[in-house]
Formats: structure tokens, sequence, C-alpha cells
């Protein structure tokens, strides 16, 4: 009983939480900039917004859809569904011009003969969008998945400054984590030398 209490105590000594948290804070880091890396690379690979497993990341930095989604968010969007079969309070990327796209939640779907089209608003916005949205300008579906900030960074990495940092910054870290990791096994063995080491005392001489 008392081998188990002092195997327990051990295992779960003040060093040990030290060293797992450490491990877990050095791989949360890592597999965050390995996301973004990855996220930032499909998206110019792409040449637009980076898709995942038939998803489209896209950013919104805009506030118009608080507290649903956060300024500078990337949010989910499913394209592959029927455009035309959206419902009253379903979320919707469409068209606003050539260049602009808008998430916004459905408030009406009119109907007239072949053709539908959505009534949008913005959920923080006090009124409805001016016009209504044709089904043909609706490019995604919202998917309620959302990273929060994330668009921030995103966008900071797809310009000059922030693809230079990004090719930059992984090496760096790899060279400052390789460092400690040596600097660390260096002195566990230098401790465990000393432990090792057996002091010779000195005896006076006999007369």
């Amino acid at each position: 009983m008392n081998q188990v209490k002092d195997k327990l105590k051990s295992l779960f000594s003040l060093k040990n939480i030290k060293k797992w948290f450490s491990s877990l804070v050095t791989f949360t880091l890592f597999a965050t900039l390995i996301l973004m890396a990855v996220l930032v690379i499909s998206s110019k690979a792409a040449g637009g917004e980076p898709q995942v497993l038939g998803y489209q990341l896209k950013t919104v930095l805009s506030g118009s859809m608080e507290p649903e989604i956060k300024t500078g968010s990337v949010i989910a969007v499913k394209p592959d569904v029927d455009m035309k079969g959206f419902e009253k309070g379903d979320i919707i990327t469409f068209k606003a011009d050539t260049e602009k796209l808008i998430t916004h939640r459905i408030t009406e779907v009119v109907t007239s003969g072949e053709h539908v089209m959505y009534r949008t608003k913005g959920d923080s916005n006090n009124a409805e969008d001016s016009a209504p949205v044709l089904s043909e300008n609706v490019v995604a579906q919202y998917t309620g998945f959302t990273i929060p900030y994330a668009g921030y960074f995103i966008n900071f990495a797809n310009s000059k400054n922030g693809s230079l940092l990004l090719m930059v910054l992984p090496g760096i870290l790899l060279v400052l984590y390789a460092g400690l990791t040596i600097k660390s096994a260096i002195n566990e063995i230098e401790k465990n030398s000393k432990q090792l080491t057996v002091p010779i005392e000195d005896t006076p001489p006999k007369v």
C-alpha cells in the first residue's frame, strides 16, 4: 500500500506537473501555428479562401452578425447545397457585388414562379438589407462553426510582411525549442552525474 502511495506521490509531484504543463503548452502552440500555416497556404494555393474537406473557410471582418459571429472570425460555410432550399433563420453567404461577399441571416423567403429570393439582415443591424438576394447569388450556407479572431491573423498572413513572417517564424521557433530541449537534457545529465558521484573524504595519515 505504501509503495502505491509513493508511486502516486511521485507521479503527481510538482516536477511532473510542470513537465506535463510545459509539454501541453508547447504542443498547443505548435498545433496552432501549423493550423494557421495550413489555412494560409491553402488560401494562397486556392487563390482565395481556403477549403477543408469540402467546407470553405471565410473571414468575417465586420460586426453585422454579432454576437453570432464575432468580428474578425473565420467561419466554415458549405458551398454544395440547394441554393433554393433555404428557410427563414438560415445564415447564408452571398454576393453583394462582383468582389464583395456578405454573410447575413434570412428574414423572409420570397418565391415568384421558379425564382427564389431572400430578404436578409445582419443580426446587429437595425434594418434589413436594401435589396433581396437572388438564389443564384448565394454561394454557401453558414455551418455554425467559427474560430474567433483568426481572421485577423489570416488577413495579416496573406499580406507581404505576413507571408515573410510566416516563412521565418516556424524556423525560429523550432531552433529555440531545440535549444531549450538540449539545455534541459544537459542539465538533467549533470544532475544525474552529481547524484552518482560518491564523495571521497580525506583521512589523516596514521602516525
